[in-house]
Parts: structure tokens; C-alpha cells; sequence
């Protein structure tokens, strides 16, 4: 994937962005409690009909807030994985074969940074959200069109602008979302339809942050969009973002999505919770690094890891292995080779 390159006309409009801020996680501390975490999106407010989408929807986004503002150790790994899952959900849109477990396969196995596949760059779309603030602009569209296989040479400075003020304009986020995402249906090219989508998606989840004040975007639209409780008509046609019924569906996405965002990061808590709890009794070299790896992302590879805290190919292997037995991580691939780990 072709990177932004700053001397590009169209970086001259985009605004400056921050850093975002990286957290360290102390990995001999104790254990912090996962009371917010376990707070269950409760059955009431579960999504009916789209009719009551936006309840649905304030409801878990309510909860999701609290565990987004309060960081907790695992926050690197839930973003990734809801990022793994709004790839698989784009990669079924573009009617691409790969699912889940073939997206992991590609980020982690392949070579750090390197080419990839269609789908790998739709995955690399959505995990790019742990490192990026929350703002519609003209580097993070060019960035995200290309990953879609959009045409080039559109304006993408005068695009980013439009779906700011149409978020802007909106009191609510659930609102905002939908505003910013209705906006590449006018303005862009029908014969790339399916890929205008995804970008709405996108911009939806980037402006949902942004409105919520959110440090970094979430994947939570992309993740659910393509859900049958989604759909319409006797037919079970899904909704576009040129449909009036748009918004609803944004806001039963967003429901769906923080029901079962909240049910992945109380699983999270549970597998941190003991990996903190055996990390102390590691005693290979390099293991907080391993653990502070394991924390941040959806998967670690024993070459990865060997890579990042200086262990030899076995070490890595051994150390993984020991943890597995003390039930602090799992592993992913279920291969007797090339294997990855996560929590």
C-alpha cells in the first residue's frame, strides 16, 4: 500500500494532527479489577427493530464509552480485533474469499509492512484506527480510498471538508455518523458503488469517534453493517447510504456493534487479568515485552515477538508455549506450524 507522501497538493490542506498518545502497560502491577468491564449490555435495551435503533444504540454506546475513555490494558488488542472483524465484513461486501482466520494469517505472517492482498489492505484500513486520531481529513481519505480500490482523482480535500461539516452540523453522534457517511454516496462515482460503501463506513466509525471526543476511532459500523437484522423490504435488501432509511441503519449497526464489542471486551478483561496474574513468574528475558505485545494486538507471532524482545527463535516459541499451559493466552491458528497467539 502506497503511503501518504507529504508532498502531495493535498497535503497542504489537511489539517495537522497530533501524535497519538501511547500508554505503557506495567506488567508487575497488580491487576486491575474488571468491574467496568463487566458491566453487560443489559437485555432491554437489545436491538428490536430498527424502529428503535437509536435507543439501542445510546444504550451500548453508554457502556462503550466508559471502556474507550478508560484504557484499560487490553484496549490495544479489543481495537484490533473489532478491526479484524469490520475487514471480514468488507472483504464478504466485495464478494473477496477471504474471512478472519485467512486476514490474520496475512497481517502477521507476511512481511512487516510489505504488499498484500485486497483484503490484507482493507484489514490494515481498520487496524490503522489504533494509531490514528479521530479526524476527517484529506491524508486519512486518500489513505483509506486507495485501501478500497477507489479511483483515484478525486478531490479529496474538498470530500474530506464536506463530510466534516455534514458531521459537524449534527447535534448527535449517531447522527453525525450517518451525515458523514451519506456524503461519499453524492460524491462519488456509481460504478464504484460497493467501494464507496466501505468508505462510508469508514467515515462513519472516524465521525462517531470524533462527535463522542473519542482519542482514536473504533471499528463498530463496519463490524455489523451486513447483519440481516439490518435489511429492509420482503426482499431483506440491505441499506446503502443514498437510502433514506440510511441513519437507521448507522444506528442499528452501532447497536449490534456495542452489544458484542461489550461482550468481547469482558472476555479481554478476563484473559489480561491472568495474563498479568502469571507474568511476574516468567522468568524469560524479554517476557514484559512479550506480554505488553500480547495486550496490544489481536495476535502475536513467535517470530514477531522474537523480533520485538530480542529472544532467540526458540526462547519465543518455549515462552509461548509456557504460557499457553498456564492458560494466560490462547493459540489462534490451530497449526502445528507457523502458529499465533493472542489473548
Amino acid at each position: 500500500m502506497r503511503r501518504f507522501d507529504p508532498a502531495d497538493p493535498l497535503a497542504a490542506t489537511a489539517p495537522a494532527t497530533p501524535p497519538v498518545r501511547r500508554r505503557t502497560v506495567r506488567v508487575d502491577a497488580t491487576p486491575p479489577s474488571s468491574t467496568l468491564i463487566l458491566n453487560v449490555y443489559p437485555a432491554w435495551a437489545r436491538l428490536p427493530t430498527l424502529a428503535g435503533a437509536v435507543f439501542s444504540a445510546g444504550a451500548g454506546l453508554a457502556l462503550f464509552d466508559q471502556i474507550v475513555r478508560a484504557e484499560p490494558p487490553f484496549a490495544g488488542a479489543l481495537r484490533r480485533r473489532l478491526a479484524l472483524r469490520a475487514a471480514a465484513a468488507a472483504a464478504t461486501a466485495l464478494r473477496l474469499r477471504e474471512d478472519e482466520a485467512a486476514l490474520r494469517d496475512a497481517e502477521h505472517l507476511a512481511f512487516a509492512g510489505g504488499e498484500t492482498s485486497p483484503a490484507g489492505r482493507l484489514h490494515r484500513l481498520w487496524r490503522a484506527f489504533a494509531d490514528r486520531p479521530a479526524t476527517l481529513d484529506a491524508a486519512a481519505f486518500c489513505a483509506a480510498a486507495e485501501s478500497v480500490d477507489l479511483p483515484r482523482g478525486s478531490d479529496w480535500a474538498t470530500l474530506a471538508a464536506e463530510a466534516r461539516a455534514a458531521a459537524a452540523g449534527c447535534a448527535q453522534p449517531l447522527a453525525a455518523a450517518a451525515a458523514a457517511g451519506a456524503v461519499l454516496s453524492r460524491r462519488l462515482p456509481a460504478t464504484a458503488c460497493a467501494e464507496a460503501e466501505l468508505l462510508a463506513w469508514w467515515a462513519a466509525d472516524v465521525a462517531l469517534a470524533e462527535h463522542l471526543a473519542w482519542e482514536r476511532p473504533v471499528a463498530l459500523v463496519a463490524t455489523t453493517m451486513l447483519r440481516p437484522a439490518l435489511r429492509v423490504g420482503s426482499n431483506g435488501r440491505r441499506l446503502r447510504p443514498s437510502d433514506p432509511q440510511w441513519p437507521d441503519a448507522v444506528a442499528g449497526a452501532v447497536a449490534l456493534a456495542t452489544s458484542e464489542a461489550l461482550a468481547l471486551a469482558a472476555e479481554l478483561a478476563r484473559r489480561a487479568d491472568r495474563l498479568l496474574a502469571v507474568a511476574p513468574k516468567l522468568r524469560a528475558k524479554g517476557a514484559g515485552r512479550v506480554v505488553e505485545l500480547l495486550l496490544a494486538d489481536d495476535a502475536v507471532s513467535p517470530a514477531r515477538a522474537a523480533r520485538m524482545a530480542r529472544l532467540s527463535d526458540r526462547a519465543a516459541r518455549r515462552l509461548f508455549d509456557r504460557l499457553v499451559a498456564l492458560g494466560a493466552v490462547r493459540e489462534l491458528s490451530g497449526r502445528p506450524n507457523f502458529r499465533l497467539y493472542g489473548l
